[in-house]
Protein backbone atom coordinates (compact mmCIF):
# COMPACT_ATOMS: atom_id res chain seq x y z
CA UNK A 1 0.00 0.00 0.00
CA UNK A 2 2.84 2.39 0.88
CA UNK A 3 4.60 1.60 -2.41
CA UNK A 4 1.48 2.35 -4.47
CA UNK A 5 0.75 5.58 -2.58
CA UNK A 6 4.37 6.77 -2.79
CA UNK A 7 4.46 6.02 -6.53
CA UNK A 8 1.19 7.83 -7.29
CA UNK A 9 2.21 10.88 -5.25
CA UNK A 10 5.61 10.99 -6.95
CA UNK A 11 4.17 10.79 -10.47
CA UNK A 12 1.45 13.31 -9.67
CA UNK A 13 3.91 15.84 -8.24
CA UNK A 14 6.47 15.47 -11.04
CA UNK A 15 3.87 15.63 -13.80
CA UNK A 16 2.04 18.57 -12.21
CA UNK A 17 5.27 20.57 -11.93
CA UNK A 18 6.26 19.69 -15.51
CA UNK A 19 2.93 20.74 -16.96
CA UNK A 20 2.83 23.79 -14.67
CA UNK A 21 6.06 24.94 -16.35
CA UNK A 22 4.42 24.76 -19.78
CA UNK A 23 1.27 26.43 -18.44
CA UNK A 24 3.00 29.37 -16.74
CA UNK A 25 5.20 30.09 -19.75
CA UNK A 26 2.23 29.85 -22.14
CA UNK A 27 0.28 32.34 -20.03
CA UNK A 28 3.33 34.63 -19.82
CA UNK A 29 3.62 34.54 -23.64
CA UNK A 30 -0.04 35.46 -24.07
CA UNK A 31 -1.18 32.00 -25.25
CA UNK A 32 -4.63 30.86 -24.18
CA UNK A 33 -4.64 27.55 -22.27
CA UNK A 34 -7.78 25.47 -22.80
CA UNK A 35 -7.00 22.61 -20.42
CA UNK A 36 -4.45 21.81 -17.73
CA UNK A 37 -4.60 18.07 -16.97
CA UNK A 38 -2.70 15.93 -14.49
CA UNK A 39 -3.39 12.35 -15.53
CA UNK A 40 -4.97 10.83 -18.61
CA UNK A 41 -8.32 9.22 -19.29
CA UNK A 42 -11.78 10.26 -18.09
CA UNK A 43 -12.05 13.28 -15.83
CA UNK A 44 -11.95 12.40 -12.14
CA UNK A 45 -12.34 15.90 -10.73
CA UNK A 46 -11.93 19.35 -12.19
CA UNK A 47 -13.17 22.92 -12.50
CA UNK A 48 -13.18 25.69 -15.08
CA UNK A 49 -11.88 29.17 -14.36
CA UNK A 50 -14.56 31.76 -15.13
CA UNK A 51 -11.84 34.37 -15.70
CA UNK A 52 -9.57 32.58 -18.20
CA UNK A 53 -11.80 29.73 -19.37
CA UNK A 54 -9.04 27.21 -18.58
CA UNK A 55 -10.29 23.78 -17.48
CA UNK A 56 -8.23 22.23 -14.67
CA UNK A 57 -8.56 18.43 -14.60
CA UNK A 58 -7.28 15.41 -12.71
CA UNK A 59 -7.61 12.27 -14.85
CA UNK A 60 -8.14 8.67 -13.79
CA UNK A 61 -4.75 7.43 -15.01
CA UNK A 62 -1.98 9.25 -13.06
CA UNK A 63 0.85 8.40 -15.47
CA UNK A 64 1.24 11.69 -17.29
CA UNK A 65 -0.48 14.95 -18.10
CA UNK A 66 -0.79 17.65 -20.72
CA UNK A 67 -1.49 21.33 -21.36
CA UNK A 68 -3.88 21.92 -24.24
CA UNK A 69 -3.44 25.35 -25.82
CA UNK A 70 -5.46 27.25 -28.38
CA UNK A 71 -4.07 26.19 -31.76
CA UNK A 72 -5.35 26.61 -35.31
CA UNK A 73 -3.95 23.20 -36.24
CA UNK A 74 -6.31 21.50 -33.79
CA UNK A 75 -9.52 23.39 -34.46
CA UNK A 76 -11.08 26.62 -35.69
CA UNK A 77 -9.98 29.79 -33.89
CA UNK A 78 -11.97 33.01 -33.99
CA UNK A 79 -10.27 36.09 -35.41
CA UNK A 80 -10.55 37.83 -32.03
CA UNK A 81 -8.51 35.07 -30.36
CA UNK A 82 -6.05 34.33 -33.14
CA UNK A 83 -3.29 36.34 -31.45
CA UNK A 84 -3.60 33.98 -28.45
CA UNK A 85 -3.13 30.80 -30.49
CA UNK A 86 0.06 28.82 -29.97
CA UNK A 87 0.84 28.38 -33.66
CA UNK A 88 0.76 32.14 -34.32
CA UNK A 89 3.52 32.89 -31.79
CA UNK A 90 7.11 33.65 -32.85
CA UNK A 91 9.38 30.61 -32.88
CA UNK A 92 11.29 31.95 -29.87
CA UNK A 93 8.15 31.98 -27.70
CA UNK A 94 7.07 28.51 -28.86
CA UNK A 95 10.54 27.22 -27.97
CA UNK A 96 10.30 28.88 -24.55
CA UNK A 97 6.94 27.22 -23.88
CA UNK A 98 8.25 23.80 -24.97
CA UNK A 99 11.37 24.03 -22.80
CA UNK A 100 9.57 25.38 -19.72
CA UNK A 101 8.31 21.95 -18.62
CA UNK A 102 11.73 20.27 -18.37
CA UNK A 103 13.21 23.41 -16.82
CA UNK A 104 10.48 23.35 -14.16
CA UNK A 105 11.49 19.76 -13.29
CA UNK A 106 15.14 20.75 -12.97
CA UNK A 107 14.23 23.73 -10.77
CA UNK A 108 12.10 21.43 -8.60
CA UNK A 109 15.12 19.16 -8.14
CA UNK A 110 17.24 22.13 -7.06
CA UNK A 111 14.55 23.15 -4.56
CA UNK A 112 14.18 19.63 -3.13
CA UNK A 113 17.94 19.09 -2.81
CA UNK A 114 18.22 22.52 -1.18
CA UNK A 115 15.56 21.63 1.39
CA UNK A 116 17.40 18.43 2.30
CA UNK A 117 20.69 20.34 2.52
CA UNK A 118 19.17 22.99 4.80
CA UNK A 119 17.44 20.56 7.14
CA UNK A 120 20.31 18.06 7.10
CA UNK A 121 20.33 14.30 7.45
CA UNK A 122 22.28 11.62 9.27
CA UNK A 123 24.60 9.73 6.92
CA UNK A 124 27.35 7.12 7.47
CA UNK A 125 30.82 8.60 7.76
CA UNK A 126 33.20 8.11 4.81
CA UNK A 127 34.95 5.12 6.38
CA UNK A 128 35.76 2.26 4.00
CA UNK A 129 34.71 -1.32 4.67
CA UNK A 130 37.06 -4.16 3.74
CA UNK A 131 37.01 -4.21 -0.09
CA UNK A 132 36.33 -7.48 -1.96
CA UNK A 133 39.44 -9.27 -3.28
CA UNK A 134 40.35 -8.14 -6.78
CA UNK A 135 38.42 -4.86 -6.54
CA UNK A 136 39.99 -1.51 -7.42
CA UNK A 137 40.27 -0.51 -3.76
CA UNK A 138 41.86 -3.84 -2.76
CA UNK A 139 44.34 -3.65 -5.64
CA UNK A 140 45.25 -0.11 -4.49
CA UNK A 141 46.26 -1.50 -1.10
CA UNK A 142 43.21 -0.43 0.91
CA UNK A 143 42.23 -2.92 3.60
CA UNK A 144 39.21 -1.30 5.27
CA UNK A 145 38.87 1.11 8.17
CA UNK A 146 40.37 4.03 6.21
CA UNK A 147 38.61 7.36 6.82
CA UNK A 148 38.40 9.28 3.50
CA UNK A 149 38.82 13.03 3.93
CA UNK A 150 39.21 14.43 0.41
CA UNK A 151 38.38 13.19 -3.08
CA UNK A 152 38.62 14.41 -6.66
CA UNK A 153 39.27 13.45 -10.26
CA UNK A 154 42.85 12.84 -11.34
CA UNK A 155 44.64 16.11 -12.06
CA UNK A 156 42.01 18.26 -10.32
CA UNK A 157 41.89 19.87 -6.88
CA UNK A 158 40.59 17.56 -4.17
CA UNK A 159 37.46 18.53 -2.23
CA UNK A 160 36.32 17.56 1.25
CA UNK A 161 33.98 14.60 1.54
CA UNK A 162 31.16 14.70 4.09
CA UNK A 163 29.79 11.16 4.03
CA UNK A 164 30.05 7.66 2.60
CA UNK A 165 27.18 8.41 0.19
CA UNK A 166 29.13 11.39 -1.15
CA UNK A 167 32.22 9.23 -1.63
CA UNK A 168 30.27 6.55 -3.47
CA UNK A 169 28.78 9.23 -5.75
CA UNK A 170 32.30 10.39 -6.72
CA UNK A 171 33.42 6.82 -7.42
CA UNK A 172 30.29 6.03 -9.47
CA UNK A 173 30.81 9.16 -11.56
CA UNK A 174 34.46 8.27 -12.10
CA UNK A 175 33.61 4.75 -13.30
CA UNK A 176 30.78 5.86 -15.62
CA UNK A 177 32.66 8.86 -16.99
CA UNK A 178 35.88 6.79 -17.39
CA UNK A 179 37.92 9.05 -15.12
CA UNK A 180 40.40 8.07 -12.41
CA UNK A 181 39.72 9.27 -8.88
CA UNK A 182 42.18 10.29 -6.18
CA UNK A 183 41.31 9.88 -2.51
CA UNK A 184 43.12 11.22 0.54
CA UNK A 185 42.54 9.18 3.66
CA UNK A 186 43.78 8.45 7.15
CA UNK A 187 44.51 4.74 7.77
CA UNK A 188 42.80 3.10 10.73
CA UNK A 189 44.15 4.52 14.03
CA UNK A 190 46.75 6.55 12.11
CA UNK A 191 46.62 10.38 12.07
CA UNK A 192 48.84 10.68 8.98
CA UNK A 193 47.05 10.89 5.64
CA UNK A 194 47.87 9.11 2.39
CA UNK A 195 46.96 9.84 -1.21
CA UNK A 196 45.95 7.00 -3.54
CA UNK A 197 44.95 7.01 -7.21
CA UNK A 198 42.09 4.66 -8.08
CA UNK A 199 42.30 3.57 -11.76
CA UNK A 200 38.56 3.46 -12.47
CA UNK A 201 39.12 3.77 -16.24
CA UNK A 202 40.03 0.06 -16.23
CA UNK A 203 36.50 -0.96 -15.21
CA UNK A 204 33.69 -2.22 -17.42
CA UNK A 205 31.02 0.29 -16.40
CA UNK A 206 28.35 -0.70 -18.91
CA UNK A 207 26.11 -1.83 -16.05
CA UNK A 208 25.60 0.96 -13.49
CA UNK A 209 24.40 -1.36 -10.73
CA UNK A 210 25.53 -3.10 -7.54
CA UNK A 211 28.03 -5.15 -9.56
CA UNK A 212 29.84 -1.94 -10.49
CA UNK A 213 30.30 -1.03 -6.83
CA UNK A 214 31.52 -4.60 -6.23
CA UNK A 215 34.21 -4.02 -8.85
CA UNK A 216 35.16 -0.70 -7.28
CA UNK A 217 35.11 -2.16 -3.77
CA UNK A 218 32.54 0.06 -2.03
CA UNK A 219 29.57 -2.18 -1.24
CA UNK A 220 28.60 -0.47 2.01
CA UNK A 221 29.93 1.75 4.82
CA UNK A 222 32.23 0.47 7.52
CA UNK A 223 30.57 -1.57 10.27
CA UNK A 224 32.61 -2.68 13.30
CA UNK A 225 32.71 -6.46 13.96
CA UNK A 226 30.76 -6.16 17.20
CA UNK A 227 28.25 -8.72 18.45
CA UNK A 228 24.68 -7.71 19.12
CA UNK A 229 21.93 -9.72 20.83
CA UNK A 230 22.67 -13.47 21.15
CA UNK A 231 20.22 -16.34 20.62
CA UNK A 232 20.02 -18.41 23.84
CA UNK A 233 20.59 -21.70 21.99
CA UNK A 234 23.22 -20.42 19.54
CA UNK A 235 26.91 -21.20 19.25
CA UNK A 236 27.88 -17.71 20.44
CA UNK A 237 25.95 -18.07 23.70
CA UNK A 238 27.35 -21.60 24.22
CA UNK A 239 30.87 -20.18 23.85
CA UNK A 240 30.19 -17.56 26.57
CA UNK A 241 30.42 -14.68 24.12
CA UNK A 242 28.51 -11.55 25.09
CA UNK A 243 26.69 -8.77 23.30
CA UNK A 244 29.13 -5.90 22.84
CA UNK A 245 32.17 -8.13 22.24
CA UNK A 246 34.32 -6.82 19.37
CA UNK A 247 35.92 -9.61 17.32
CA UNK A 248 39.55 -8.84 16.49
CA UNK A 249 40.75 -12.12 15.01
CA UNK A 250 39.40 -15.52 13.95
CA UNK A 251 42.18 -18.11 13.96
CA UNK A 252 45.04 -16.38 12.16
CA UNK A 253 42.82 -13.94 10.22
CA UNK A 254 42.63 -10.35 11.45
CA UNK A 255 39.04 -9.06 11.36
CA UNK A 256 38.58 -5.62 9.83
CA UNK A 257 34.79 -5.26 9.82
CA UNK A 258 31.46 -7.02 10.25
CA UNK A 259 30.91 -8.17 6.63
CA UNK A 260 34.26 -9.98 6.70
CA UNK A 261 33.32 -11.74 9.97
CA UNK A 262 29.89 -12.70 8.65
CA UNK A 263 31.44 -14.21 5.53
CA UNK A 264 33.95 -16.21 7.60
CA UNK A 265 31.13 -17.59 9.75
CA UNK A 266 29.00 -18.51 6.71
CA UNK A 267 31.88 -20.10 4.80
CA UNK A 268 32.77 -22.31 7.79
CA UNK A 269 29.83 -24.60 6.93
CA UNK A 270 30.23 -24.88 3.17
CA UNK A 271 32.51 -27.93 3.33
CA UNK A 272 30.55 -29.82 5.96
CA UNK A 273 30.38 -29.64 9.74
CA UNK A 274 32.16 -26.45 10.92
CA UNK A 275 35.34 -26.83 12.94
CA UNK A 276 36.14 -25.12 16.20
CA UNK A 277 37.57 -21.63 15.80
CA UNK A 278 39.60 -19.49 18.20
CA UNK A 279 38.21 -15.95 18.39
CA UNK A 280 40.15 -13.04 19.88
CA UNK A 281 37.63 -10.54 21.23
CA UNK A 282 37.79 -7.20 22.99
CA UNK A 283 35.40 -7.08 25.95
CA UNK A 284 35.34 -3.67 27.64
CA UNK A 285 39.04 -3.13 26.91
CA UNK A 286 40.11 -6.64 27.92
CA UNK A 287 41.28 -9.12 25.26
CA UNK A 288 40.01 -12.69 25.55
CA UNK A 289 40.41 -15.86 23.47
CA UNK A 290 37.17 -17.80 23.03
CA UNK A 291 36.62 -21.19 21.36
CA UNK A 292 33.64 -20.97 18.99
CA UNK A 293 32.12 -23.77 16.89
CA UNK A 294 29.53 -22.44 14.38
CA UNK A 295 26.44 -24.59 13.81
CA UNK A 296 25.73 -26.10 10.40
CA UNK A 297 22.47 -24.86 8.89
CA UNK A 298 20.91 -25.05 5.43
CA UNK A 299 20.05 -21.83 3.60
CA UNK A 300 18.16 -22.90 0.49
CA UNK A 301 20.49 -25.25 -1.39
CA UNK A 302 23.58 -24.03 0.52
CA UNK A 303 25.19 -25.30 3.72
CA UNK A 304 26.50 -22.45 5.85
CA UNK A 305 27.71 -21.80 9.37
CA UNK A 306 25.92 -19.66 11.95
CA UNK A 307 26.74 -18.57 15.52
CA UNK A 308 23.31 -17.31 16.57
CA UNK A 309 24.18 -13.65 17.09
CA UNK A 310 23.67 -10.32 15.41
CA UNK A 311 27.04 -9.50 13.84
CA UNK A 312 27.87 -5.88 13.14
CA UNK A 313 27.51 -2.52 14.84
CA UNK A 314 25.64 0.34 13.20
CA UNK A 315 27.84 2.51 10.96
CA UNK A 316 29.32 5.61 12.58
CA UNK A 317 27.03 8.47 11.52
CA UNK A 318 27.59 12.14 10.85
CA UNK A 319 25.11 14.95 10.31
CA UNK A 320 25.39 16.51 6.86
CA UNK A 321 23.85 19.98 6.84
CA UNK A 322 24.57 23.24 5.01
CA UNK A 323 23.65 26.88 5.33
CA UNK A 324 21.24 28.72 3.04
CA UNK A 325 23.66 29.81 0.29
CA UNK A 326 25.87 26.71 0.36
CA UNK A 327 22.77 24.48 0.42
CA UNK A 328 21.49 26.07 -2.79
CA UNK A 329 24.94 26.02 -4.40
CA UNK A 330 25.41 22.33 -3.67
CA UNK A 331 21.88 21.59 -4.89
CA UNK A 332 22.56 23.33 -8.20
CA UNK A 333 25.88 21.50 -8.60
CA UNK A 334 24.34 18.12 -7.78
CA UNK A 335 21.44 18.68 -10.19
CA UNK A 336 23.92 19.60 -12.91
CA UNK A 337 26.10 16.56 -12.19
CA UNK A 338 23.13 14.16 -12.31
CA UNK A 339 21.84 15.77 -15.51
CA UNK A 340 25.23 15.48 -17.20
CA UNK A 341 25.67 11.89 -15.99
CA UNK A 342 22.19 10.96 -17.21
CA UNK A 343 22.93 12.37 -20.66
CA UNK A 344 26.27 10.58 -20.73
CA UNK A 345 24.68 7.23 -19.88
CA UNK A 346 21.95 7.82 -22.50
CA UNK A 347 24.62 8.55 -25.09
CA UNK A 348 26.58 5.45 -24.07
CA UNK A 349 23.43 3.33 -24.46
CA UNK A 350 22.99 4.66 -28.00
CA UNK A 351 26.64 3.94 -28.90
CA UNK A 352 26.62 0.55 -27.19
CA UNK A 353 29.12 1.58 -24.48
CA UNK A 354 26.44 1.11 -21.79
CA UNK A 355 23.91 -1.67 -21.40
CA UNK A 356 20.19 -1.33 -22.05
CA UNK A 357 19.80 -2.95 -18.64
CA UNK A 358 20.47 0.48 -17.13
CA UNK A 359 16.95 1.55 -18.16
CA UNK A 360 14.33 1.33 -15.41
CA UNK A 361 10.57 1.41 -15.85
CA UNK A 362 7.48 2.06 -13.71
CA UNK A 363 7.87 -1.14 -11.67
CA UNK A 364 11.37 -0.22 -10.52
CA UNK A 365 10.36 3.39 -9.93
CA UNK A 366 7.41 2.29 -7.79
CA UNK A 367 9.71 -0.03 -5.84
CA UNK A 368 12.25 2.75 -5.22
CA UNK A 369 9.43 5.12 -4.22
CA UNK A 370 8.10 2.67 -1.64
CA UNK A 371 11.53 1.85 -0.21
CA UNK A 372 12.57 5.50 0.08
CA UNK A 373 9.26 6.45 1.71
CA UNK A 374 9.67 3.60 4.21
CA UNK A 375 13.14 4.87 5.22
CA UNK A 376 11.94 8.41 5.89
CA UNK A 377 10.65 11.59 4.32
CA UNK A 378 14.14 12.98 3.55
CA UNK A 379 15.02 9.90 1.49
CA UNK A 380 11.68 10.20 -0.30
CA UNK A 381 12.41 13.87 -1.09
CA UNK A 382 15.84 12.87 -2.47
CA UNK A 383 14.10 10.22 -4.59
CA UNK A 384 11.64 12.84 -5.91
CA UNK A 385 14.54 15.14 -6.78
CA UNK A 386 16.35 12.38 -8.68
CA UNK A 387 13.19 11.47 -10.60
CA UNK A 388 12.55 15.13 -11.37
CA UNK A 389 16.03 15.46 -12.89
CA UNK A 390 15.48 12.29 -14.92
CA UNK A 391 12.11 13.52 -16.21
CA UNK A 392 13.54 16.91 -17.14
CA UNK A 393 16.54 15.47 -18.97
CA UNK A 394 14.49 12.78 -20.72
CA UNK A 395 12.06 15.36 -22.09
CA UNK A 396 14.91 17.45 -23.48
CA UNK A 397 16.16 14.58 -25.64
CA UNK A 398 15.78 15.36 -29.39
CA UNK A 399 13.13 12.69 -29.87
CA UNK A 400 9.87 13.57 -31.66
CA UNK A 401 6.82 13.51 -29.30
CA UNK A 402 9.07 14.76 -26.47
CA UNK A 403 9.68 18.44 -25.71
CA UNK A 404 13.21 18.12 -27.08
CA UNK A 405 11.79 16.93 -30.39
CA UNK A 406 9.62 20.04 -30.65
CA UNK A 407 12.66 22.16 -29.87
CA UNK A 408 14.40 20.51 -32.85
CA UNK A 409 11.43 21.52 -35.06
CA UNK A 410 11.74 25.10 -33.87
CA UNK A 411 15.51 25.09 -34.43
CA UNK A 412 14.93 23.97 -38.02
CA UNK A 413 12.35 26.71 -38.45
CA UNK A 414 14.70 29.35 -37.03
CA UNK A 415 17.55 28.27 -39.32
CA UNK A 416 15.55 27.67 -42.52
CA UNK A 417 12.92 30.35 -42.10
CA UNK A 418 10.06 27.91 -42.61
CA UNK A 419 8.35 25.37 -40.31
CA UNK A 420 8.55 21.63 -40.67
CA UNK A 421 5.79 20.54 -43.04
CA UNK A 422 2.76 18.71 -41.58
CA UNK A 423 3.62 15.55 -43.52
CA UNK A 424 7.15 15.45 -42.12
CA UNK A 425 5.86 16.26 -38.65
CA UNK A 426 3.49 13.30 -38.85
CA UNK A 427 6.26 10.93 -40.01
CA UNK A 428 8.68 12.10 -37.33
CA UNK A 429 6.03 11.84 -34.61
CA UNK A 430 5.42 8.20 -35.58
CA UNK A 431 9.15 7.46 -35.46
CA UNK A 432 9.42 9.16 -32.08
CA UNK A 433 6.46 7.22 -30.73
CA UNK A 434 7.99 3.92 -31.87
CA UNK A 435 11.33 4.83 -30.22
CA UNK A 436 9.60 5.83 -26.99
CA UNK A 437 7.49 2.65 -26.87
CA UNK A 438 10.59 0.53 -27.59
CA UNK A 439 12.49 2.23 -24.77
CA UNK A 440 9.57 1.76 -22.38
CA UNK A 441 9.27 -1.90 -23.36
CA UNK A 442 12.95 -2.52 -22.64
CA UNK A 443 12.59 -0.75 -19.30
CA UNK A 444 9.58 -2.88 -18.29
CA UNK A 445 11.39 -6.08 -19.33
CA UNK A 446 14.36 -4.99 -17.19
CA UNK A 447 12.01 -4.41 -14.24
CA UNK A 448 10.43 -7.84 -14.56
CA UNK A 449 13.84 -9.51 -14.95
CA UNK A 450 15.06 -7.85 -11.74
CA UNK A 451 11.97 -9.06 -9.88
CA UNK A 452 12.50 -12.64 -11.04
CA UNK A 453 16.19 -12.72 -10.10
Amino acid sequence: MLTAAAFVVAIAVLVAVHEWGHYVMARACGVKVLRFSVGFGPRLVGWTSPKTGTEYVIGWLPLGGYVKMLDEREGPVSSSERAMAFNTQPVSLRAAIASAGPIANLLLAVLLYSIVNWIGQEQPQAILAKPPPGSVLASAGLVGGERVQNVGFEGETLTGIASFDGLRWWLARGAIEHRNVEIEFAPNLNPNTRLVLLPLTTLDARHADAQLFQQIGVIGPYSRAQLGPLAPDGAAAASKLKAGDVVLRVGTIDIVDAPQLRELIRSSGRLGEPRQQTWLVDRDGQRLEVAVTPKLVHDGDQSIGRVGAVVGASPVMTRVQYGFIEGISRAISHTWEISALTLRVMGQIVTGDASLKNLSGPIAIADYAGKSAAIGWTQYVVFLALMSVSLGVLNLLPVPVLDGGHLMYYLWEALSGKPVTPSWTERLQKVGLVLLLAMMSVAVVNDVTRLLQ
